[in-house]
């Protein structure tokens, strides 16, 4: 399934095959200081320092919603989430963040001192219907471009609260162009595919001529040369929202 949907990387990514469906400057974190928040314009990114649970609700009897580990699913790099906000309860912090996981927007939390936190004032939207992407530092657009979305039956989905889950290298030559990217949102359509769970990723192609059109299952697809400059700009968990 090339375009859409993700599946396992390593091996495919060594061998130059991935099934997926068909159809300005480098972001460096910064160490977030004292006991603020999350702003709209200023995200934080955790790192969790030990494989570390996500609860239901911020205490410690929480149900648990998801275990979070140390490394990231496909490039192995350190698991990267966007927290959406935090708290304190009973003198004990606690940081609220997205999960790479279904139903999309799913979140839990973590225990704030198990986290590396940083912040970054680069965010990213999408807009389907106009299909074009748009990069953002502290407020101001720092980068626009055409994109080619799903088509009207596998349709990328839209919502405010996913992000950037990893950065891989890709293949020269190969479909998927020259990095891809995959985010915290599924396709609302295609449960699976090819051995995948339907991770949507946005990444480059070597089919420029569909670049603003509906051409995929739900991934975003990008010119090489825009896609290697997001990948310079976006950095694991950096906030993205998708808009109708």
């Amino acid at each position: 399934m090339t375009g859409g949907i993700l599946t396992p990387w390593r091996s495919a990514i060594a061998t130059g095959v991935v099934a997926l469906a068909l159809g300005a400057g480098t972001a460096v974190g910064v160490a977030v200081p004292g006991p603020a928040a999350p702003t709209p314009s200023l995200a934080w990114i955790a790192k969790p320092l030990s494989p570390v649970v996500a609860r239901a609700a911020p205490k410690a009897s929480g149900k648990v919603v998801w275990r979070i580990p140390v490394l990231g699913r496909f490039a192995r790099d350190s698991t990267k989430l966007l927290v959406t906000r935090v708290t304190v309860r009973k003198g004990v912090r606690w940081a609220e963040v997205l999960l790479p996981k279904r139903p999309n927007g799913s979140r839990g939390w973590v225990l704030q001192d198990r986290m590396e936190l940083t912040s970054t004032p680069i965010r990213v939207r999408i807009d389907v219907g106009d299909r074009r992407l748009s990069v953002f530092r502290n407020d101001r657009r720092i980068m626009k471009v055409p994109v080619a979305v799903g088509q009207t039956g596998t349709p990328t989905p839209t919502g405010r609260w996913f992000a950037i889950a990893e950065t891989l290298p890709g293949v020269p030559g190969a479909f998927l162009g020259t990095y891809i990217l995959p985010i915290t949102g599924f396709s609302e359509t295609l449960n699976e595919f090819a051995g995948g769970d339907g991770r949507v990723a946005i990444h480059g192609t070597t089919l420029p001529a569909l670049i603003g059109t509906r051409a995929s299952h739900g991934c975003v697809r990008m010119y090489n040369s825009d896609v290697t400059r997001l990948a310079h700009l976006a950095l694991p968990g950096t906030p993205l929202a998708i808009t109708p």
